[in-house]
């Protein structure tokens, strides 16, 4: 009898093992395929006049699932936060130029965080968290949601009204661009953050602000 014991318990325990380490190579596995995704150089010029996409600026929440082509999501991202300058500063503003503001892309494929410097989407998550970044339904169907995340360690202080505010000068941008290319978005505060922020990895310091919804028009 105690030999059967003994045996129910080790392989008890090299049951648990194994668990442990499938889902260890699971994550790895999960982090390794998502790739990065190199955009092509946004195209700055063209696009409507100013007075004719601000006449145009609205927020819509009717979306189709047709996806972005790389070069309209290149241009998208650079207009709301890309480098327009050699000394690096931004298309939007920010406090003492900080630049605390981060803008992670959700789409089908996977989390990425867009890396301004390189005009490149950098792999975060390899899991569709589109439906996570909203309450509302249409967050799941839409082919793009930004979630806007201000590193409070960037600011140096927990000013937060700061970074909603440097947000808000990016997500207009978007706006902007939006209206300009007959694409639609609205930008949105109704955020469960700490499930999403939990989804996303983040750091206690780092703090989700706004999220917004960009794609095609729908029906």
């Amino acid at each position: 009898m105690k030999k059967i014991v003994i045996v129910g318990a080790s392989v008890l325990a090299v049951g648990l093992i194994l668990t442990v380490l499938h889902a260890q190579s699971s994550t790895t596995t999960t982090a390794e395929q998502l790739a990065p995704i190199q955009l092509p150089p946004p195209q700055t010029d063209g696009g409507m006049p100013l007075m004719q996409a601000l006449k145009a600026r609205r927020s819509i929440r009717q979306f189709s699932d047709k996806k972005l082509p790389p070069q309209v999501l290149s241009n998208l991202l650079w207009a709301a936060w890309g480098i327009n300058r050699d000394d690096g500063r931004r298309t939007a503003p920010s406090a003492m130029n900080r630049q605390e503001i981060d803008i992670y892309v959700a789409m089908q494929e996977g989390l990425y965080l867009y890396n301004a410097k390189e005009h490149r989407l950098d792999p975060v998550v390899k899991q569709d968290l589109r439906a996570a970044t909203g309450t509302q339904p249409f967050v799941a169907q839409a082919p793009v949601n930004l979630i806007y995340v201000a590193d409070m360690a960037k600011l140096g202080r927990p000013d937060e009204l700061t970074a909603y505010a440097d947000t808000g000068f990016i997500s207009q941008n978007v706006y902007l661009f939006c209206a300009s290319e007959g694409l639609a978005t609205v930008v949105r505060g109704s955020v469960q953050k700490d499930s999403l922020a939990k989804a996303m990895n983040l750091r206690a310091d780092q703090k989700i602000t706004y999220a917004q919804t960009v794609g095609y028009p729908g029906q």
